[in-house]
């Protein structure tokens, strides 16, 4: 598998240009890396930075803040970052330094982050706007508060910015569309979790615990060079029907069936796939029916997908084969139109059918504009994810659904014409996935001991 090319320094330019000129020559816009996030006692999670510094920098470094100046004739993308530390960096590895941020990511200038209270008050003087994430950060708040404050006593308050606006409405804008490059790089990620799926599937047996099926999916990410874009769901049997199941540690039982909700993360973009699987390789009747309902909801959702068609559209067209089946199948009473006037769909359907994708799982992006359900337009990623659930106690289902969650999930591009199924390598006819499943077990393989 050949690894996609990586965000260059030009494009990262052109993404700063183009958030200027949307603010406006007379704003500022400021945004601060991500802090180390501590797990316990003294040691921090591993370091991801934000997803909007990085969109608009590619420095993975915390203990940063950019300066977006628009007209600023001495340089409009200046960073504040940490000077070079032979004597930290021998614990922590290498970092860029101003001179290496300019050099190696474009930016116009880069100062040292422990000069920041001496020079960037002054950068402020005069600009009408200040474009923020207020309220994310609260030592960063502070710190913004305190240079404003300065600025105001020392300047005057015609000098400070006289508005403070959510930067996110501006920048999230830009983050929906994706450019040739980032397409490039999520179809890497979706082409990593497609194999590591497969490579996971080898260890599907009744008596084999979750978190073995979680193992390999992670190592295979890992040996491919990528990470999870989040904590995997190993869901087995009834622990399917919790949307965001985490304890993965159940055993597998014959019989069951198994939600393995898993991405990948390339270079700071995700995939998100969700396959639903027969734990000893063979649907049940019951288990099938309710499958293909859930996969002929999918395809309805994926064939209205195409520019010109709102947000709702695809949701509304799994959601209806979804209550015509649930009805046929007895797990709604009355006609698919009272089921859906009334809303009892939702016990077994409790979620919208996809979300935004990018440097995010559920990525940045307005779903409704004034109001109403956004429009499509070639460029953007999202997921479709329909799901049927019924809960182990359900007395309104028949018994023999009880217990069984089933969800679906691809990675999509909206294209000129329609669609593009980044994950379309992964199985899912319930005939091809039995054989898939036949094929990823390796022949000869012991029996499960583990005892249910």
């Amino acid at each position: 598998m050949s690894a996609a090319r990586p965000i260059g320094a030009r494009e990262y330019a052109r993404r700063r240009r183009e958030l200027m000129r949307m603010a406006g020559a007379d704003a500022a816009i400021l945004l601060a890396a991500a802090p180390p996030r501590l797990r316990n006692g003294d040691t921090t999670w591993p370091y991801r930075q934000d997803s909007d510094f990085l969109y608009l920098t590619g420095f993975d470094e915390p203990a940063a803040v950019l300066a977006l100046l628009p007209g600023r004739r001495a340089g409009q993308s200046v960073l504040f970052c940490r000077e070079r530390e032979p004597a930290q960096e021998r614990w922590d590895g290498a970092w860029r330094g101003p001179e290496g941020a300019v050099r190696e990511l474009g930016l116009d200038d880069a100062f040292p982050v422990a000069d920041i209270d001496d020079i960037l008050p002054g950068m402020l003087e005069g600009r009408a706007r200040l474009y923020c994430h207020f309220g994310r950060e609260a030592a960063f708040d502070a710190q913004l508060l305190a240079w404003l404050r300065r600025l105001r006593a020392t300047q005057g308050v015609a000098q400070a910015p006289q508005e403070m606006l959510a930067l996110g409405h501006l920048l999230h804008e830009l983050r929906l569309f994706k450019s040739p490059a980032e397409l490039g790089l999520l179809r890497h990620a979706a082409s990593i979790g497609v194999d590591a799926h497969r490579v996971a599937w080898a260890a599907l047996a009744p008596g084999a615990p979750e978190f073995t099926i979680e193992a390999d999916f992670v190592h295979a990410l890992r040996r491919a060079g990528a990470l999870p874009s989040y904590p995997p769901i190993v869901a087995g049997g009834r622990n399917a029907c919790v949307l965001h199941y985490a304890r993965n540690d159940a055993l597998l039982r014959d019989g069951d069936l198994l939600l393995l909700d898993a991405g990948a993360e390339w270079q700071g973009y995700a995939s998100d796939i969700t396959r639903t699987l027969p734990v000893n390789g063979r649907f049940n009747p019951a288990q099938r029916a309710l499958y293909q309902l859930v996969l002929d909801a999918q395809r309805a959702a994926l064939a209205v997908i195409r520019p010109g068609r709102d947000w709702e559209a695809f949701h509304q067209a799994a959601r209806d084969v979804l209550i015509e089946g649930l009805c046929a199948l007895g797990l709604l009473k009355g006609t698919p139109a009272q089921a859906l006037a009334s809303g009892s769909y939702r016990r077994y359907f409790p979620h919208k059918t996809g979300h935004w994708l990018g440097l995010d799982v559920h990525d940045a992006g307005d779903y409704r504009i004034h109001g109403e359900p956004r429009l499509l337009e070639p460029g953007m990623v999202l997921t479709v994810e329909p799901g049927v659930y019924v809960a182990p106690d359900e007395r309104a289902a028949p018994p023999r659904y009880r217990g069984t969650g089933i969800r679906i999930e691809d990675d999509v591009v909206v294209t000129a014409t329609g669609a593009e199924v980044l994950t379309a390598a992964l199985p899912k006819d319930p005939d091809v996935l039995e054989d898939a499943l036949a094929s990823a077990r390796p022949p000869h393989s012991p029996t499960a001991t583990l005892r249910v």
